[in-house]
């Protein structure tokens, strides 16, 4: 048991799974550091401590206030989940409050900054919800988030465009952010989120800085995430190709999308996902993997492996779980009640892949994979990797690769503050690279 807590607390330093520059065929890589270089915010768990810099580092997009998010914090009792909701939802509701009443007073600038940041305080605050997926403070907190996004939306010039894209019998929920009304075609962001984000957060995740430099932006979440999960109860699927296709072809659909010049990101366990649908989607100009995953659950199998008797073999650690079953689902449920961060992970995993074990998620889990698909993506392709990223130990090195693709490679490192997983608390910086990678593809795309 004590082995399992300590190789989760490595895994789950950052709470989220599921992150120099280089180039060309070679890639950088880090110099091994002989201890944790992770920023630490106010908590010692580490799970909140990143949760916390997550939303505070969020404010570059005017999505959090730094004093706001530090008040709601000291407030908060270590590893406490019922006091990080209520402190995040009372500071949720309050910042609320301040959008309607600059709305009502004809103050559209302020209530647009207000309710985007009530959209990331309601969001912070479900964030651990998911271990009873009946709990009815899910969709409430979850819809308060949804629907303060909505309010600010409609304050943008031009408006935020709420879009529905149509997937096999039901649609996926999306939001178009265009440059302007001209209908001009502009070169195009695709961006999705992963493991556990929201459709709303994409907006200070990619789609305000692609706008910033001329990009149309089109987001979108799919099975297992945001809306799709919690309303329309479908879980993740391993073959996200059938999900990207649909959307490039609502894409192709919209005049003001270039069909030669659209780029697909993926953001967490999307690194996963985007590449996987990258590679059955050749309409693509461009991938980016933020970070890089060739097969998820190997980042768990490697650190389990290293310091327990369990087998260091992915089909023989995959092999005893099926058969041990029972066994190593209680000792999961014993070690989620001395971990914030693995109670997180295994509720979060069993809500999104709707499992209701342990043993049944992880099983789920190791079928995503790029064993086969990689070498199938044709197009320019980044592989991104942060420096103190415990989340996929190895798994950006081993996408990029595997790829045979023009690929392009970054590390950014603890030194430049951009060292942890998805460079959370650096994005000015994180999204400077890679959309100057990104111009430079779509400067040579015919």
């Amino acid at each position: 048991m004590k082995k399992i807590l300590a190789v989760f607390a490595v895994i789950a330093m950052l709470t989220l799974l599921l992150a120099g520059c280089g180039g060309g065929e070679e890639a950088v890589q880090p110099e091994p550091q002989e201890e944790s270089q992770h920023l630490k915010c106010v908590f010692d768990d580490s799970a909140f401590s990143f949760q916390l810099l997550r939303t505070m580092g969020e404010a570059v997009y005017d999505c959090s206030d730094i004093g706001e998010c530090l008040t709601t914090a000291y407030q908060i009792e270590e590893g406490n989940i019922e006091d990080w909701y209520s402190e995040w939802y009372e500071t949720a509701e309050r910042v609320r409050g301040y959008a309607e009443e600059s709305l009502a007073g004809g103050h559209e600038v302020s209530a647009r900054e207000a309710y985007l940041r009530a959209m990331n305080y309601y969001r912070t605050a479900e964030f651990y919800l998911h271990g009873n997926p009946e709990d009815p403070r899910i969709l409430e907190t979850w819809g308060k988030s949804r629907d303060c996004f909505a309010q600010a939306a409609e304050l943008f010039t031009p408006a935020i465009e709420r879009v529905e894209i149509p997937y096999e019998e039901t649609t996926l929920p999306g939001y178009l952010y265009k440059v302007d009304d001209s209908g001009e075609p502009r070169p195009t962001l695709i961006i999705q989120t992963g493991f556990d984000g929201t459709l709303e957060e994409l907006y200070c995740n990619g789609a305000e800085a692609a706008l910033r430099r001329g990009y149309n932006c089109l987001a979108f979440v799919g099975p297992g995430q945001g809306g799709v999960i919690r309303e329309q109860g479908i879980p993740f699927r391993p073959d996200w190709e059938n999900v990207v296709t649909p959307v490039v072809d609502y894409a192709l659909t919209r005049s003001e999308i270039d069909p030669k010049r659209m780029a697909l990101m993926g953001i967490s366990l999307g690194g996963y996902l985007a590449s996987r649908g990258t590679s059955g989607e050749h309409r693509l100009a461009a991938l980016i993997a933020n970070g890089g995953v060739y097969y998820p659950v190997a980042g768990i199998i490697d650190v389990l492996a290293a310091s327990t008797e369990l087998p260091e073999d992915p089909e023989e650690f995959l092999e005893y779980v099926r058969g041990n079953s029972e066994g190593f689902d209680q000792e999961m449920e014993e070690a989620m009640k001395e971990s914030t961060a693995l109670m997180w992970f295994m509720d979060n995993g069993m809500f999104t892949f709707d499992v209701d074990s342990p043993s049944d998620f992880i099983l789920k889990y190791s079928e995503m994979t790029m064993e086969g698909y990689a070498e199938r993506i044709t197009c320019p392709t980044l592989v991104i990797d942060s420096e103190s990223d415990d989340s996929f130990p190895g798994q950006p090195q081993e996408l990029y690769d595997s790829l045979t693709c023009p690929k392009d490679f970054i590390l950014f490192t603890a030194e430049e503050g951009a060292g942890e997983h998805c460079q959370m608390g650096a994005q000015l910086l994180s999204h400077q690279r890679i959309f100057d990678w990104l111009d430079k593809v779509f400067a040579q795309t015919d």
